[in-house]
């Protein structure tokens, strides 16, 4: 079941674009029943292969600026341990209803993906720096604390705010995925959220997937398939969105 679960993730993500941990997050908590933590600390070490497999084939095509890569992976690699502790030690009812705010947010990056346009004239020098760290300190957060790469926060900002070409963004978020997401991963991992069990099959799924997804691509329309994905995706957020504190009480989970 992890097989197909990475396989579902990679192929979405080889096939629109997307981070594949909005597609393995809730699969893993309703096959595995994990604890929403747990299915969030296993996406991102997962993504970690998504961002390499990508990452190869987009510096093969010269499609990424690695300046700008380190200047964002540098803050994100601090922001993604607090994200990832931020994660633990919130309740999965709370983590929910953050992760049901960013699926509707991936569906609105989604849908007008094709008509981001830079806000200004290229920024340069000091302003270029101080834009490229603060999107890595926001994303790296988000990664963290949500289980996901952060392409869907980095490519716009990139996009918009430093006037980067599309599939420049697409690399260079890519390749700033590898360090962000081990950190958050490797985080989760000695908090004991990783679901080391599960890891090989999500592995081997999303290599497969992700190879598939990006293939199929180059040779058919995507607008139903997209159209399709995003409702779903409206769904999951709304649901997530409604989760409510267990009767009982908000109880903070226990550990370190």
């Amino acid at each position: 079941m992890s097989f197909l679960i990475g396989l579902a993730a990679g192929g979405f993500g080889g096939f629109l674009g997307i981070g594949g941990g909005i597609i393995m997050i809730p699969l893993m908590v309703h096959f595995f029943d994990l604890q929403q933590r747990e299915a969030h600390a296993t996406s991102l070490a997962a993504l970690v292969v998504t961002g390499v497999i990508g990452t190869i084939t987009y510096a093969l095509h010269g499609s990424i600026d690695y300046v700008a890569a380190v200047l964002i992976t540098v803050p994100a690699i601090g922001t993604a341990r607090a994200g990832a502790l931020c994660c633990h030690r919130m309740t999965d009812w709370k983590l929910r209803r953050f992760l049901g705010g960013f699926l509707l947010f991936v569906v609105a990056v989604m849908l007008t993906k094709a008509y981001l346009v830079p806000v200004h004239a290229p920024l340069a020098g000091w302003g270029r720096i101080a834009a490229l760290l603060g999107i890595g300190l926001f994303t790296g957060f988000i990664s963290g604390m949500l289980g996901v790469g952060g392409g869907s926060i980095m490519i716009p900002g990139m996009v918009l705010i430093i006037a980067m070409t599309q599939i420049c963004a697409q690399g260079t978020s890519l390749l700033s995925m590898i360090p962000i997401g081990a950190t958050g991963a490797w985080t989760h991992w000695q908090l004991g959220n990783v679901r080391r069990d599960i890891l090989p099959g999500l592995f081997g799924g999303i290599m497969a997937g992700s190879l598939a997804g990006a293939t199929v691509a180059q040779y058919m329309p995507d607008a139903l398939l997209k159209g399709a994905f995003c409702v779903l995706l409206v769904w999951l957020g709304l649901r997530y969105l409604r989760s409510r504190a267990p009767t009982g009480g908000d109880i903070a989970p226990s550990g370190n």
